[in-house]
């Protein structure tokens, strides 16, 4: 039996099977009914059993995926005028994912969650003080780069890359299927990318890749149930649902839970 066999046999445990399950499960809901929270929910989980680099590297083909579908769901949401920022957006997240995927092997992760927390929280302090704040077309072009890049870093970094990314499609205020759209297209552009970033740097491990395969079985079972969810939500409903859940990470992120 090739070493890769046997190496990725010995993985396969039934308790590896069913963290992984469960966590890409939860995630797969979040990611139906919102468009994200995939590696949100599933890379804490399965980075506190299995490491860091382990959790990126098995949510990679789901991520891919997962949104590829939610890509092509939502494809009639492309021509909306308002996702002239997304080009650029995307390809300064490309630059930063490149060199996230540097930092994930050589930097340690809590002063740069820390941050990010901090920042999260400081947007839904100003969307609840400032409820009508909202990024427009010229302001989105502006800064899309910036935000790009940012993501691009983060999530390179530690395979999360919400903080800044939805973030920053969240306050152009779309509606559900633009939203849906922009951030399911920023996180394929990024997990495309990311794919030989982590090759290249040794993070790729052939046993990871087939848990990652194994993954897939829970994200088509659990996406459509949050596709169904999301259905009886009105918009304000869904606001809110992006908001909380904005929150959960922020705290998430400041008290490195």
């Amino acid at each position: 039996m090739p070493a890769i066999v046997y190496q990725f046999c010995l993985s396969m445990d039934f308790i590896t099977l069913a963290i992984i399950f469960a966590a890409v499960g939860a995630g797969a809901i979040s990611k139906g009914a919102t468009g994200m929270g995939m590696p949100l929910i599933a890379i804490p989980f399965l980075a506190a059993t299995f490491g860091l680099q382990h959790a990126v590297a098995v949510l990679l083909i789901p991520i891919l995926v997962s949104n590829a579908s939610q890509l092509y769901r939502f494809r009639h949401a492309r021509g909306d005028d308002r996702l002239g920022f997304l080009a650029p957006m995307l390809a300064l997240c490309v630059v930063g994912v490149i060199g996230g995927t540097w930092f994930l092997t050589a930097t340690p992760e809590r002063g740069l969650a820390l941050a990010l927390g901090i920042l999260l929280l400081g947007y839904l302090a100003l969307r609840l003080f400032n409820p009508h704040f909202s990024v427009g077309p010229e302001a989105a072009r502006r800064w899309a780069m910036p935000a790009g890049l940012g993501a691009g870093l983060l999530h390179g970094a530690t395979g999360i890359s919400a903080p800044i990314g939805v973030t920053f499609i969240h306050a152009m205020r779309f509606g559900r299927d633009a939203h849906v759209y922009a951030v399911s297209a920023m996180f394929m552009v990024l997990a495309i990318f990311q794919a030989p970033s982590l090759w290249i740097a040794g993070v790729l491990r052939p046993e990871w890749l087939l848990q990652g395969l194994f993954a897939l079985i829970p994200t088509f079972l659990f996406m459509p149930l949050g596709q169904w969810l999301s259905g009886k939500l009105s918009q304000a409903a869904f606001d809110r649902m992006i908001l909380i859940f904005l929150g959960v990470i922020g705290f998430k992120m400041v008290l490195g839970i």
